[in-house]
């Protein structure tokens, strides 16, 4: 079973930065499409970021391209959101996720797995 835990949300203030950490287990194949997405109160879910475990693209949202990247260390199964130059409007419950199969256009529509939340404010 694929267990996804994030950690590292908080408060940051308009420009500045955080890392959420994921830690993921369970994945039984190079076949998944991991990433980020978010979800603000009475907002839809907006997918962050979206790759591959076998490699390849990052694909990320454009409200956040330039600013977020995502990376991933294989040999710790931990998955991380870069997230610089932060602004009002990233706030949201941020969500690590995978789906077994698909690629990341499955996951764009329809997800699979996905963990607990980790609650970012951006705020001064």
């Amino acid at each position: 079973e694929v267990q996804l835990v994030e950690s590292g949300g908080g408060l940051a203030q308009p420009g500045g930065s955080l890392r959420l950490s994921c830690a993921a287990s369970g994945f039984t194949s190079d076949d998944y499409a991991i990433g980020w997405f978010r979800q603000a109160p009475g907002k839809e879910r907006e997918v962050v970021s979206c790759i591959l475990t076998g490699g390849g693209s990052t694909y990320y949202a454009d409200s956040v391209k330039g600013r977020f990247t995502m990376s991933s260390d294989n040999a710790r199964n931990m998955m991380y959101l870069q997230m610089n130059s932060l602004k009002p409007e990233d706030t949201a419950t941020y969500y690590c996720a995978a789906v077994s199969e698909g690629g990341c256009r499955r996951f764009y529509d329809e997800l699979e797995y996905w963990g607990q939340g980790t609650q970012v404010t951006v705020s001064s």
